[in-house]
């Protein structure tokens, strides 16, 4: 099992940030794009840099596999075995990438077993374009570097009043969050890439993300770590927490990622 530690992080960081070049140079020139089984479009780009973070972890830690959305069809009896493997996403938010809207972002996380679950304990989420580079380690807290500065993401002491800010991927998940939500007084952030948009809960500049639609394991695991250190949470829409390698899919239930777990999220969200 991978120690913890700063030069862990570091080395993954670094992983990141060279992929992050990588990612420049397809965006600056006209790459082919395919539909995948899913209908979801998969770039050259995205295989490219999935190949290349797999290369890289396992030059970097040769006894943890790697799990990537570009790579992912392995028997669940094989990866039932796991002690531990990187999870990544080489580039969270295709389509953000395909419209040029330039939200979208590198994701590496690191999930351990604890007991009989298995828990995301590190993670990295790197938007090239923006320049915006989250990371976070369990037990270490969470930061944010941009713009050259590292600044430490804290946890919010209380809910004060206010609008509640909901980070969206699109105006029908507003207006689905909306049918969901009791008498609250509510705003709405669009944005990019799921990851991207746990970044903006992390910060603060959203209270909570609803997502309604199909994600994988790989859109939510670094999002955990992130949110974890700052005092918030990802539920289900039962209120439950999200599983990692448990079950024969990969696909994840609609999830809330929030910034306070304090809140009584069950009374603001009605779910159904």
């Amino acid at each position: 099992m991978q120690t913890l530690n700063q030069q862990l992080l570091d080395n993954v960081v670094a992983i990141v940030r060279e992929g992050g070049e990588h990612l420049k140079q397809f965006y600056a020139r006209s790459i082919a794009v395919k539909i995948k089984a899913d209908d979801t479009p998969v770039t050259e780009a995205d295989l490219f840099i999935s190949q290349f973070l797999t290369t890289r972890l396992q030059q970097l830690t040769p006894d943890v596999p790697v799990l990537s959305e570009e790579n992912c069809d392995i028997a669940f009896s094989e990866r039932n075995q796991w002690q531990e493997y990187w999870i990544i996403d080489p580039l969270d938010g295709t389509q953000q990438f395909i419209n040029r809207t330039d939200q979208f972002s590198i994701v590496i996380g690191l999930v351990q077993k604890r007991g009989k679950k298995n828990q995301p304990v590190l993670g990295v989420i790197y938007a090239p374009i923006v320049d915006k580079l989250y990371f976070a380690m369990e037990a270490s807290g969470a930061f944010l570097q941009e713009n050259g500065e590292i600044r430490p993401l804290v946890k919010v002491e209380k809910q004060t009043e206010k609008p509640l800010v909901i980070a969206i991927g699109s105006q029908i998940h507003a207006d689905k969050a909306l049918q969901a939500m009791g008498d609250y007084e509510v705003q709405f952030l669009q944005y990019g890439s799921s990851s991207l948009k746990a970044g903006l809960v992390a910060e603060g500049k959203a209270d909570c993300y609803i997502r309604f639609g199909d994600t994988g394991e790989w859109d939510t695991a670094v999002a955990e770590v992130l949110l974890n250190e700052v005092g918030g949470s990802v539920f289900d829409f039962n209120f439950a927490p999200l599983t990692y390698n448990q079950r024969e899919t990969f696909i994840n239930p609609y999830f809330v990622m929030v910034k306070n777990s304090s809140l009584n999220w069950d009374k603001i969200f009605l779910f159904k």
